[in-house]
Order: C-alpha cells, then structure tokens, then sequence
C-alpha cells in the first residue's frame, strides 16, 4: 500500500511539473522585460467574454468598481505573489500574473504588486528590501520595518511558498497583513500549514479531488496574533471549470488542483480580503466571511466557478 502511495504521489507530482513547464515554454514573456511596466492593461484582461482560461478567471474582477480610497491609501501596501511549480513569473497562462497587473493599475502608485517563481524567494525579498527602505539608505529601521503593508498569495508550491516567505519575513521582523494559500502542495523542508505569528490575517482555499490535493487545513502559531479566517474546500463535480491554459495532460489528470486557480469566485474573495485589509475604514468593508473550517464551496449554476461561495470577506483587524 504505502509502495502504491508513494507511485501515485510521484507520478502526480511529474503530471504537475510536465505541465507546467509546457505552459511556460509556450507563452511565457521574456525575463529580460519588467512586468511592473504592465505591458498588460486592464482592458485587455478584462475582455469581455475572453476565451482565455486565465482572464476569464478575473472576469468578476474586473466588474467590481475600484473604491474611492483605492489611490489615496494611507501607506503603501506590497502585495507578493507566487506562481506554483516551475511556471514562470511572467507567464500570462497563470492567473496569478494577471491578478498582479490589475492590482498595480487599479491602486497606483500607493500599491506594488510583483509575481515570483517559489523558486525565487530571495529575489522577492530584495523586491520587499527595496520597496521598504523609505530612505535608500540600504538600511531597514525598525520603524521602515514596522511600517511594512503586505500581503502573499499563492498557488500550489506558490501556497507554500507563501508561508516560507511570511516566515523570512518574520526573521526580519516584518509585520505581514494578509497570507492567501491556494490549493497548498507542500515544497519539501516546509510547513505551510503552520502560519507564523507575523502575519494578522491567513485564509485557505483547497479542494480534495484531484491526484495534487491542497492541504485541508492552516492554524496560527500563536492565536493571539494571528486570525486564521478559514479553510475552505471547493468542489468542481457538478459546475467545473475552463482550464484550456493548461496542456490535456494536466486537464486529464490533475483538474481539480486547476480549477481552484482558475475559479472566478475564488479570485473575488482574494480581492475583497485585499481591499479589507489595505483600507482602514470599517465602513469600506463588505461583509463578514463565514467562519466555517473546511467548508465545502460549490460555485453557483448561474456562473460555474463566479459565484459568490464565500459571502465576502472579514474584517480586518
């Protein structure tokens, strides 16, 4: 049995990595071009009705009305983002990037968004360094330190990744607002359910379906200063979702883990958690998130994976 385990989980493992680097190699941008230059605009992620896979994820996105507050926040927030696998950072196959774009256009110039590869932490610190050293003196204060907006989002490896950084984060002793795990396959030698004490606010997206599952639960290290908003299970049986940015092989075997990246639905309470924590204002917030553990989501008939599964987003603390 734990033989068969063990074929399984590797040759899951070799569907993801396959697949991945296919995507990439097929579309991914140049490393020599900045993406904080958004050769993406918003109105061509925002298509209407766009055939593409990664776009259409953003499609709820995209119709929600920037708040008033979105270009005059109080301080500047950095959001980080990483791309699961061995997806390139640039790659515009991957919602993960495109969500990045909009955000840099939707709040500039008081928010940073940049994607990585969950290879590539130390280059996203360098990026986090350089952002929060107000003074260029190549130095952080403790008051740059503490003055520190930001959120961590990721998908798969990306997930893990995105605790591994809040942890580095933690070394330094920089506060994070907000960490986003999207179905979480851990990368070896981390704990990605463990949420380390720097971070106000986590939330878990996973599904339990395919041969790659997210990790069904996260938990604070310290309760008393981490509020774990939830885990929540979706599930695609009944409304699945387009995942044609992915090769068939990945489509075949390993859906589910895609859908939860792909899932409109999903994207929209990543966004409204962002938009609770970057703004100070309790009357700006939408309503509170159900605060179930492993809660089974399923999208809506009216827009498979739009929904809204998660009744919008909790407050901020």
């Amino acid at each position: 049995m734990l033989r068969r385990f063990r074929l399984v989980w590797v040759a899951a493992a070799m569907i993801t990595v396959l697949s991945r680097v296919a995507v990439s190699q097929s579309v991914s941008i140049s490393r020599s071009e900045d993406p904080s230059t958004d050769q993406l605009s918003i109105e061509s992620i925002c298509s209407v009705q766009t055939p593409d896979s990664a776009k259409a994820a953003l499609q709820v996105v995209c119709q929600k009305e920037p708040p008033a507050y979105g270009a005059s926040l109080a301080s500047q927030t950095i959001v980080i983002g990483f791309v699961g696998g061995f997806a390139s950072p640039h790659d515009v196959k991957h919602p993960e990037v495109l969500f990045a774009a909009l955000l840099r256009q939707r709040y500039a110039p008081r928010l940073h968004a940049q994607v990585f590869s969950n290879h590539d932490r130390h280059k996203a610190l360098r990026y986090v360094f350089g952002l929060l050293d107000a003074n260029h003196d190549g130095v952080l204060s403790d008051e740059e330190k503490k003055s520190a907006r930001i959120v961590i989002y990721g998908h798969s490896w990306g997930a893990s990744e995105t605790v591994a950084f809040a942890r580095t984060l933690q070394h330094y002793s920089i506060p994070v607002l907000l960490t986003v795990q999207l179905d979480t396959v851990t990368k070896l030698g981390q704990q990605p359910s463990r949420i380390p004490s720097n971070v106000e606010s986590a939330i878990n997206f996973f599904q339990s379906e395919g041969f790659l599952r997210g990790r069904s639960e996260i938990f604070a290290a310290d309760k008393a200063r981490t509020e774990i908003i939830g885990n929540f299970r979706f599930r695609y049986v009944d409304n699945p979702i387009n995942c044609d940015n992915y090769p068939w092989l990945a489509r075949t075997f390993n859906k589910p883990h895609h859908e939860v990246e792909n899932d409109p639905g999903v994207w929209n309470q990543i966004i409204s958690l962002i938009e609770s924590k970057i703004s100070s204002r309790v009357d700006d917030l939408p309503g509170n998130i159900a605060m179930k553990n492993n809660e089974i989501v399923r999208p809506t008939t009216s827009q498979p994976g739009s929904g809204n599964p998660v009744s919008a987003i909790a407050q901020g603390r």
